[in-house]
């Protein structure tokens, strides 16, 4: 049984509280007020609700803190040692065509470091949580990655670039390289969870590159606190500041990491040809 500490009870607080309006909202997905940021990039009345109820409830627990936010970006606090960063819906896309797939992800980062990672999913009541040298646990059960070594039994996770995005010719070179040889490909569309699936073994790996740090710092958390290996694609730290990511169990992820950085040589030079 996970012990929490004063910090996760904060976390998971508030993402339970804030995932109400969530689920209200999510019940009238048809009547929301839709606004675009950007190409198929989309921001929901929804998602705002959520992130303010975070932000109140996270500033009231821990009022010098700083933030990151996808909606409101960066908020500076008074303490410069502790940030969380949030995504207060991850997997909009999938919430406003009334999809069941997405969750709420806050990570604690103090000194640059991440320490701590949750990952809510509010319709199936699962949350995902991990503290650094404590451990990963959904609800009240341990979470390890799983055991698995060889391609050809991995079930892999990925995100697909979609309109908007950069990438399609690198993404197509890397899934020709990967497909023939493993049991499965999944896009789900919310890398937060993605994450967290690796962690509990539903996944045995998962990749995808363009991303903010909202969209893995809890998951990075948890998913090293199973077990797993994490890194950007290249096998760096940079996860945060480039946006690219590699997730596996420890026998899979330097095999698949080969593979990407191979398909990536690949799709330079015909590029450049």
């Amino acid at each position: 049984m996970t012990i929490r500490t004063p910090i996760m009870n904060v976390m998971t607080a508030a993402a339970r509280k804030a995932a109400r309006s969530m689920r209200r909202d999510f019940g009238e997905v048809e009547a929301l007020q839709v606004s675009r940021k950007g190409p198929s990039d989309f921001v929901s009345a929804a998602d705002e609700r959520v992130e303010n109820a975070l932000f109140a409830e996270l500033s009231r627990a821990r009022p010098a803190y700083g933030f990151l936010m996808e909606e409101r970006g960066l908020v500076e606090g008074a303490d410069k040692a502790h940030r969380f960063i949030i995504d207060p819906l991850d997997g909009t896309t999938n919430f406003l065509h009334g999809i069941p797939h997405f969750s709420i992800s806050i990570a604690l980062e103090r000194e640059g470091q991440l320490i701590a990672g949750v990952v809510f999913q509010p319709l199936t009541d699962e949350m995902f949580i991990a503290e650094r040298g404590q451990g990963a646990w959904l609800n009240e059960k341990r979470l390890r990655v799983s055991a698995r070594t060889e391609l050809s039994d991995a079930l892999i996770a990925t995100g697909v670039p979609f309109r908007g995005r950069p990438g399609h010719e690198l993404f197509n070179a890397e899934l020709a390289a990967l497909a023939p040889e493993i049991a499965g490909i999944r896009r789900f569309g919310s890398a937060a969870l993605d994450l967290a699936w690796v962690a509990a073994g539903r996944f045995d790996a998962f990749w995808e590159r363009n991303l903010s740090p909202w969209d893995v710092a809890a998951g990075i958390v948890i998913l090293r606190e199973a077990g797993g290996y994490v890194s950007d694609i290249e096998g760096g730290e940079t996860m945060l500041e480039s946006g690219s990511i590699l997730a596996a169990t420890p026998g899979l992820h330097a095999t698949i990491r080969e593979r990407l950085v191979r398909a990536r040589q690949s799709a330079q030079a015909a590029t450049a040809i």
